[in-house]
């Protein structure tokens, strides 16, 4: 009698066992692993951008008791798109706790379904997963997705434009004649427009709103497909053909090609006054540079907390807690007086 008490209440204990670690969280979402493992599918993976990213998924996932693998596709070029799609199959298949994703191009609906399926949160970051694949995940009643974290484009490169304008505010109210502020957007896609707007639509704000720069200025916008073939370097010189006394790029491509264009051109641009946008060894050696075409700083995204946060997000999915809907992580302005610092605490990345 005893032999099968011991019996039934080892089958009981095994019973429990399974039903904890199939059983559903507060959330709703049924949790299908026990290594607790996210998965982090980026963009790309050896740019030092992404490298920070990685640091602060992984600096959560410390934090927080989770195993991260990051992964990201050779290039952002659609070529590279069936290989991010694997990644993503591949993250799925295992069964991990929870998925951090941004995409290179559309065609993901039927995996992300699947993660609805398997009570997988999905967190997307950065530029985040299309929107036509978002679209289609809402009208089936099958989106996965918990979070969003990203830079808000439109107001780092309007932050951009606020410590610009303090820079050049005296030289517009004392110029004689038009002063030209330059624009390169440097693509087409949602981020280089909001990036340029949000320079825009802040800086005509601000000179509109003081009475020494009302009126004294115009805006010139140059706007390029991609980094191919030197078309911000075309840029540059289509906004010195219009008489450019400032110039605001778009991206670090525009800042690496502006400043490598500028180098062989000897003092030809030394009086027009420059603003970028994210950061790189480029970009910090123009800020650091005492001689030649003045870059007075610049924007950075916060890659490190971008990829925190989207971690952190998705930790409390999986464990049933509050999840923020939309976490915007605010750019920071560095110049040559804090840009030591910024490197310091990850904010600014070299590479």
């Amino acid at each position: 009698m005893k032999k099968v008490l011991s019996i039934v209440l080892a089958i009981a204990l095994l019973a429990c066992a399974t039903l904890a670690f199939a059983g559903c969280g507060e959330g709703g979402l049924t949790t299908t692993t026990t290594d607790k493992t996210i998965a982090v599918v980026a963009k790309g993976e050896s740019h030092a951008f992404w490298q920070a990213v990685k640091a602060g998924a992984e600096a959560a996932g410390e934090k927080y008791g989770y195993k991260i693998t990051f992964r990201g596709p050779a290039s952002e070029s659609a070529s590279d798109l069936p290989s991010q799609k694997e990644m993503v199959q591949t993250a799925l298949s295992s069964n991990v706790s929870g998925l951090v994703l941004a995409t290179i191009g559309e065609g993901f609906v039927e995996m992300l379904e699947q993660a609805k399926d398997k009570g997988i949160p999905v967190v997307q970051f950065d530029s985040g997963i299309w929107a036509a694949d978002v679209d289609t995940l809402d009208k089936d009643g099958k989106n996965p997705i918990v979070s969003s974290v990203a830079t808000s484009n439109y107001l780092a490169a309007g932050l951009a434009a606020e410590k610009f304008f303090e820079q050049i505010k005296a030289d517009i109210a004392g110029f004689e004649g038009t002063y030209v502020v330059g624009v390169i957007q440097h693509d087409e896609t949602k981020t280089g427009e909001d990036r340029a707007n949000g320079f825009i639509d802040q800086f005509k704000k601000l000179a509109d709103a003081d009475d020494t720069t009302k009126g004294k200025y115009e805006i010139a916008l140059e706007v390029k497909p991609d980094d191919t073939n030197n078309q911000y370097k075309a840029a540059l010189e289509a906004l010195a053909e219009k008489k450019a006394n400032a110039i605001f790029m778009c991206n670090e491509g525009v800042v690496k090609q502006v400043y490598d264009a500028i180098a062989a051109a000897g003092d030809k641009y030394n009086e027009i006054k420059f603003c970028g946008y994210d950061a790189g060894s480029k970009q910090i050696s123009w800020i650091k540079a005492a001689e030649g075409a003045k870059l007075v700083g610049s924007v950075a995204q916060d890659s490190f907390n971008i990829g925190y946060n989207a971690v952190e997000q998705c930790v409390f999915a999986i464990e049933g807690k509050t999840v923020t809907e939309k976490v915007d992580i605010a750019g920071a302005w560095y110049n040559s007086e804090n840009i030591d610092e910024m490197i310091k605490n990850n904010l600014v990345y070299e590479g």
